[in-house]
C-alpha cells in the first residue's frame, strides 16, 4: 500500500518539484498540494494523510513549525517532514520541541524520498547542524545563540530597547552584541546586518 502525501509550500515551483519526485515512486501517492498552513489543516480533516512535507517559511500566516505543532495536536499519527532552504539554526531545536518527525534541508544532497522512507519506517532524521553560509567576514555557524537572537530582533525592526526587553537583558548588552557583530562581519550598520541576515536566510523573523 502506498503512503498518502500532502505537500505544503507557498511556492508553486517548489511544490511542482516535490510533486514530480513523488510521482516517480510507487511507495507514495499525492493526495494534496497546498500553499498555506490553514489549507493543510483543512485537508487533513477531510481525508487521510500519512506524511506531510511542510515548508518552514510561508508568505503569510503561521510558520511551518507552528503549523506542524497544530497538526500534531489534532493528528498525532501523521508524520511531518519539515523542509527549508533557510539556515536559521534555531529551526532544528524548535522542530524537535514541536514534535516534528524529520527535518530536510533543500541544499543538502540527501534524496528526499530516502528521508521520507526512513521517516515512515519510524526514524527521526535531523541534521546535527545547519549548513554554513558566508555572513560578511564570518560564517553563519560561528554565530552564538545569543547573537542569533540579536539578529532576529534586528530583522524584525526592533529597537535596542525592544530587543533587550524581549531577551531579558540590558540595552547596554544588546549594543555590545551589535558592536561585536559589526566587527566580526565587517558590515557598517545595523541595517546592513539585518538585511544580510534576512537575505541569506541566517535568521528569520518569526512573524514573517
Amino acid at each position: 500500500m502506498a503512503y498518502s502525501v500532502l505537500i505544503v509550500d507557498d511556492c508553486k515551483l517548489i511544490r511542482r518539484i516535490f510533486e514530480d519526485s513523488i510521482s516517480g515512486s510507487d511507495r507514495y501517492v499525492l493526495v494534496g498540494s497546498v500553499g498555506s498552513e490553514e489549507e493543510a489543516l483543512e485537508h487533513c480533516r477531510e481525508r487521510r494523510v500519512d506524511i506531510v512535507l511542510m515548508d518552514v517559511v510561508m508568505g503569510s500566516g503561521m510558520d511551518g513549525i507552528t503549523a506542524s505543532g497544530e497538526l500534531k495536536k489534532e493528528f498525532p499519527g501523521v508524520k511531518i517532514l519539515l523542509v527549508t532552504s533557510m539556515f536559521d539554526v534555531t529551526y532544528i531545536r524548535r522542530a524537535r520541541e514541536t514534535g516534528v518527525d524529520s527535518f530536510w534541508h533543500k541544499e543538502v544532497q540527501q534524496p528526499l524520498l530516502e528521508v521520507m522512507d526512513r521517516t515512515m519506517a519510524g526514524e527521526q532524521i535531523f541534521p546535527d547542524t545547519m549548513p554554513s553560509v558566508p555572513f560578511g567576514n564570518m560564517v553563519s555557524t560561528e554565530l552564538s545563540e545569543r547573537e542569533q537572537d540579536i539578529l532576529r530582533g534586528l530583522v524584525s525592526g526592533a529597537s535596542n530597547t525592544e530587543i533587550a526587553e524581549q531577551l531579558g537583558i540590558s540595552k547596554r548588552t544588546v549594543k555590545m552584541h551589535i558592536t561585536n557583530l559589526l566587527q566580526k562581519t565587517g558590515f557598517q550598520t545595523r541595517l546592513q546586518l539585518a538585511v544580510r541576515a534576512r537575505a541569506g536566510g541566517i535568521v528569520i523573523n518569526d512573524n514573517g
